[in-house]
């Protein structure tokens, strides 16, 4: 195992699950596999994408269980493999179908000071069909606090959509909004996981945040904060659907960068380092190099195959530990012909400030890993992971004299006044179309409307029968 004393080391993992339960122990090995040299992780966070189908996702709470615990055990599976101590939950909140999940080492588990969590949806009516959901926490650094925030998203697709993208990330800078955790809650369940009290059900540490309207808020952009951005960005390759012809410039395997199969000629189209740039979104934040295939869209026939290397992998023990990567080259990547390769699945962050550089020239970020996992049969999108690691330092008030042009001090977009109560609104959109999805689209949801009908019609022939006169004879 490798440690780093004077560093926080986080993992952050981007994955659209494509509405199905994910398989733990797959999920878990190709994390291990795609991690040799890296530091041990001190965070885990995990933003999940289409998590499970709208009407489970919509209505929440037990529904949601199945697919949540997957992710725990996978978790649980990466720590056992690495030999790494265990790793507890700190957070696990969803808005609709995007979730975001955060674990930390039990040993540290003290080091949290405290939380804060926000959500918006920016799909349909404002729901969480698409959205972001937000964490923010402070960990203690001896007698100081650095201040971290995550955030998962989910943003609008299509190639043609580049606008609503754009447009998506404005509303996520207005409407997510962070309050605070109760305070009682993390040092009660805190003390819980350091004595290893765990209820049966492995719930995670907190569920959501205080929320009304007298507690403090702050936006995505603090002054304080590292802002990690990982999620399905939906930013693609061109601005059209494909045309039958286009198929044959889909990459493919190719050493040679020259090559014209090579992914990275796919690359000088991608939007989204082109929005950067143009600063249209994500304002300020920066990306580590990319030195993977496409991560979206893998055909149906991409997917049987990956489910025959499963059965393969689950029949083999012990597990091949070659770096995904390695086996990219070996085998030919089968594209959906409707949709152009893209690099939709990325994760941002914004660089240290320059504040903080000039008091400390040392400080900086160090990215240890930026890759895609292995395709899994579960999706059509193959995750993708950033392994890097932070100075064990808060970073410092702002000085005025080197901080001119950092989004952290003058964000893109203000906060909506309003983001409470349209959240609200939202919130109840989402209940009732996730029962009507549930009542119309699921098996035990058409079910229970059989036996509501049934009832309603047997109870309806009971009461007419009683209102029939008596016949005497």
């Amino acid at each position: 195992i490798v440690t780093d004393m004077e560093n926080v080391v986080p993992l952050i993992v981007t994955y659209n699950c494509g509405r199905e339960l994910v398989k733990p122990e797959l999920f878990a090995h190709y994390l291990a596999n795609a991690l040799p040299g890296c530091p041990s992780p001190d965070f885990l966070v995990l933003s999940l994408q289409e998590v499970a189908p709208i009407a489970y996702a919509f209505l929440g709470g037990s529904f949601l269980v199945p697919y949540l615990d997957r992710i725990r055990y996978a978790v649980d599976a990466l720590a056992k493999i690495r030999g790494e101590a265990s790793y507890v939950s700190l957070i696990t909140r969803n808005v609709g179908m995007t979730v975001l999940m955060a674990f930390i080492r039990q040993d540290l588990l003290g080091n949290v000071r405290w939380m804060e969590t926000g959500g918006v949806g920016v799909g349909v009516h404002e729901m969480g069909n698409k959205g972001a959901v937000g964490l923010r926490l402070g960990y203690a650094t001896g007698e100081e606090t650095m201040e971290m925030t995550f955030v998962g998203a989910h943003l609008a697709p299509m190639e043609w959509a580049l606008e609503r993208r754009n447009e998506d990330w404005k509303n996520i800078v207005r409407g997510l909004v962070f309050t605070p955790v109760d305070k009682k809650a993390v040092r009660a369940i805190a003390a819980a996981r350091r004595s290893q009290v765990r209820n049966s059900e492995d719930e995670p540490l907190l569920q959501g945040s205080v929320d009304n309207a007298s507690t403090p808020t702050s936006g995505i952009y603090n002054t304080t904060s590292h802002l990690f951005l990982a999620g399905d960005l939906n930013y693609r390759t061109s601005r059209s659907k494909p045309t039958p012809a286009d198929f044959s410039q889909y990459p493919q395997p190719a050493l040679d960068k020259a090559n014209v199969s090579h992914y990275s000629q796919l690359l000088r189209s991608d939007q989204l380092a082109a929005e950067l740039k143009a600063q249209n979104t994500a304002h300020g934040l920066i990306e580590a190099a990319i030195d993977f295939p496409p991560t979206y869209k893998y055909s149906d026939a991409a997917r049987e195959v990956a489910a025959t290397d499963e059965q393969i992998k689950s029949a083999s023990a012990p597990r091949d530990n070659t770096p995904s990567e390695t086996a990219d080259q070996d085998k030919t990547w089968l594209w959906a012909k409707h949709r152009w390769p893209s690099w939709c699945d990325r994760i941002l962050y914004l660089d240290i400030p320059p504040w903080m550089s000039s008091q400390d020239p040392s400080a900086r970020i160090q990215i240890h890993k930026y890759t895609a996992l292995p395709l899994m049969s579960t999706s059509d999108h193959r995750p993708v992971i950033l392994s890097l690691s932070l100075p064990l330092q808060p970073i410092p008030p702002p000085n005025d004299e080197v901080a001119d042009g950092d989004w952290r001090l003058n964000p893109p977009f203000s906060i909506d006044p309003q983001w409470r109560q349209r959240r609200r609104i939202a919130r109840w959109k989402e209940i009732v179309v996730g029962l009507s999805a549930y009542l119309g689209l699921t098996w035990e949801g058409r079910g229970l409307l059989i036996a509501m009908l049934i009832g309603a019609l047997g109870g309806w022939a009971v009461i007419v029968s009683m209102l029939q006169p008596a016949v005497r004879l």
